[in-house]
C-alpha cells in the first residue's frame, strides 16, 4: 500500500519547481456540498470552536504595552506565543515589534519558569535598558502556577547585588495575568490597562486640566485623527498606550544607535501623573474600561466610558462631553468637518438606502459600525460579537430598536455560524477584518475591511474611521464596495 502511494507521487526534477509550475488544488472530500447537522451550527451547542473571531489575551496586553515610549513586553512563556504576536504585527503594521520571551521549554513546564524570569529580565534589562518592562503571562505559566510576583523579587535583588542599587531605577515593571483560556485579545488590553494604571499612576494632590485617553484598539491612522480634533478644541490631553508613532513610523535610514526605540509612545511620567487628571476617557468599553474604572475608583478622576467615536452621533457624543468637561466650545472647524460627513451621507443615501449588511468583529468595533450603517439607512443583518460583550450586545439592540431594525446578534460565536447564516440568506454587504474574505468570495458579496486584523491591504492603518474626517473616508469606502459590485461602470451615473 504504501509503495503504490509513493509511486503515485511524481518526481520533483533537479533543477526544482519554479512558482509558476508551484500549483496546489484542493481536493473536496465529497462530490457535492454536504451542509452541516443543523443541530450543529450554533456555537452554544458545541463543544469546539470554529474560526473563531479572535486571538489570545497576551496578544491585547502586548498591544498596549508597544504603545508605551521604550517598553519592552516579556512573554512569560514559550517562543511561539511570541513569535505569533510579532508575526501579526508585522502583517498588520509593516513595521517590527520589539517582544521579548521567557522562552518555555520541557524543562520549564515541569519545574516552573522562575529561572527563565530571572534570567530573561536580567538579559533584557542589560542589554536593552527599557524605561518599562511589562511581564505578560501565558497558559502554560498560568497552569502551572508560576508566582511571577516572586519571580521578579528574585530578579531585582540579583541585579541590585551584581550592578548596585541604581538598577533598580533603571527600569519600571508592571505585571499583566492574561490566560487565554480566560478571555480573548480584548480582555487582555483591558487588563493591561487597569495594571498600567495601578503600578504606575500616582496623585500629587495638584489637580491639573489633562484629559486622558484609552483608546482600544485604534490604529494609528485612528488615534492621528482623535489628536487633530482635541488639538483644535485646545484641550491639554494624554493617550495612553498610543502606537501611532510606534508602530507607524517614519523610514530615515538605519538606526545608528542599539537598542533602538521609536521616538512616539505613551511616556512613563504621563502614566505616573494620572492621578492629578481633570477626567479619563475610554473609547473602547471593552478595551480599556477597567482602567478608567479603576482610576476613578482610586483617585476620584472622573471616568467616561463611551462608545468608538465612529460615525455622527458617537463622534458627537464625544466632542460634547469633552466640551464640557473641559469649559472648551466646540470650534467652527470641527463643526465644518461634520457638515462635509452629513453632506457626503447625503450625496450618498440613494446607494446606501435598504442595503442588508452584516458586520463581524471585536466588540467596540461593531457596536460603533452598527450606529454608523443605521446612520446611512443600512440594514443590519447578522451581527457576529468575536469577544462575548454585554456591553455591546445593549449598545446594538439600543440602535437598532432606535432604527426599528431586529438583527440576529451572534454574540461572542463563531465565524461558522455567522458564515452559515449568511449563505442561507446573503446581504448585499459585509463589514469585517481580513478573516472574512472566504465567505465574501463564496458567496459573491463585497467585503469592506475595517477593525481587527486588517492584513490584506497596503496603508490601511493609517486611514481613520474615527471622527467626523474618518467617517467619510469610510464612507467612501463602503460606497465604492457597492459600486464595485452592484453597478456597471458603464451605468453608474446613469
Amino acid at each position: 500500500m504504501i509503495n503504490q502511494i509513493i509511486n503515485q507521487v511524481s518526481e520533483v526534477p533537479l533543477e526544482g519547481i519554479t512558482y509558476k509550475k508551484l500549483r496546489l488544488g484542493k481536493k473536496p472530500l465529497t462530490p457535492e456540498y454536504v451542509p452541516p447537522p443543523p443541530e450543529l451550527v450554533p456555537a452554544a451547542k458545541r463543544a469546539v470552536c470554529i474560526d473563531p473571531s479572535r486571538t489570545c489575551m497576551p496578544f491585547g496586553a502586548m498591544w498596549a504595552t508597544l504603545g508605551v515610549h521604550r517598553a519592552i513586553p516579556f512573554v512569560q512563556g514559550a517562543q511561539g506565543c511570541t513569535t505569533y504576536v510579532r508575526y501579526t504585527f508585522s502583517r498588520v503594521f509593516r513595521e517590527p515589534a520589539s517582544i521579548a520571551s521567557a522562552s518555555f521549554h520541557e524543562d520549564a513546564a515541569v519545574f516552573g519558569g522562575r529561572k527563565n524570569l530571572v534570567r530573561g529580565i536580567r538579559n533584557l534589562v542589560c542589554r536593552y535598558k527599557p524605561e518599562l518592562i511589562a511581564i505578560v503571562t501565558t497558559c502554560s505559566s498560568e497552569v502551572i502556577g508560576d508566582d511571577i510576583q516572586s519571580f521578579l523579587a528574585e530578579a531585582l535583588e540579583m541585579m541590585e547585588e551584581e550592578f548596585g542599587p541604581e538598577v533598580l531605577d533603571l527600569t519600571k515593571f508592571v505585571v499583566v495575568h492574561t490566560p487565554s483560556f480566560a478571555g480573548s485579545h480584548v480582555e487582555g488590553y483591558n487588563r493591561a490597562a487597569r495594571e498600567f494604571l495601578k503600578a504606575l499612576s500616582r496623585q500629587s494632590g495638584q489637580p491639573s486640566e489633562d484629559l486622558y485617553f484609552i483608546p482600544g484598539f485604534l490604529l494609528p491612522g485612528d488615534l492621528r485623527e482623535l489628536k487633530h480634533l482635541l488639538e483644535l478644541m485646545g484641550v491639554p490631553f494624554h493617550i495612553l498606550f498610543d502606537i501611532s508613532d510606534t508602530l507607524d513610523c517614519p523610514l530615515v535610514g538605519m538606526p545608528n544607535r542599539i537598542p533602538y526605540y521609536p521616538p512616539g509612545g505613551t511616556r512613563v511620567e504621563e502614566f505616573v501623573r494620572a492621578g492629578d487628571a481633570r477626567a479619563i476617557f475610554a473609547l473602547s468599553p471593552d478595551a480599556g474600561a477597567a482602567g478608567a474604572k479603576w482610576l476613578s475608583r482610586r483617585y476620584q478622576v472622573p471616568a467616561f466610558v463611551l462608545p468608538m467615536p465612529l460615525g455622527v452621533g458617537h463622534t458627537d457624543r464625544l466632542l460634547k462631553t469633552v466640551s464640557e468637561i473641559s469649559g472648551r466650545p466646540i470650534p467652527e472647524a470641527i463643526r465644518w468637518e461634520r457638515g462635509i460627513l452629513l453632506d457626503a451621507m447625503a450625496d450618498t443615501l440613494h446607494y446606501t438606502m435598504m442595503k442588508r449588511v452584516a458586520l463581524a468583529g471585536d466588540p467596540d468595533f461593531v457596536a460603533a459600525a452598527t450606529r454608523f450603517v443605521c446612520e446611512l439607512g443600512m440594514i443590519p443583518t447578522y451581527i457576529l460579537v468575536g469577544t462575548k460583550s454585554a456591553s455591546a450586545a445593549e449598545e446594538i439592540w439600543k440602535v437598532c430598536e432606535e432604527y426599528n431594525y431586529q438583527p440576529v446578534i451572534m454574540n461572542g460565536s463563531d465565524q461558522f455560524e455567522w458564515e452559515y447564516a449568511l449563505k442561507q440568506d446573503p446581504p448585499d454587504l459585509i463589514l469585517g477584518h481580513s478573516r472574512c474574505v472566504n465567505i465574501s468570495k463564496e458567496i459573491r458579496v463585497p467585503l469592506v475591511r475595517f477593525g481587527f486584523p486588517v492584513y490584506d491591504r497596503i496603508g490601511y492603518q493609517r486611514e481613520p474611521i474615527v471622527g467626523y474626517r474618518g467617517g467619510e473616508r469610510f464612507l467612501a469606502r463602503i460606497v465604492n464596495a457597492i459600486l464595485d459590485h452592484h453597478y456597471p461602470d458603464d451605468r453608474t451615473h446613469q
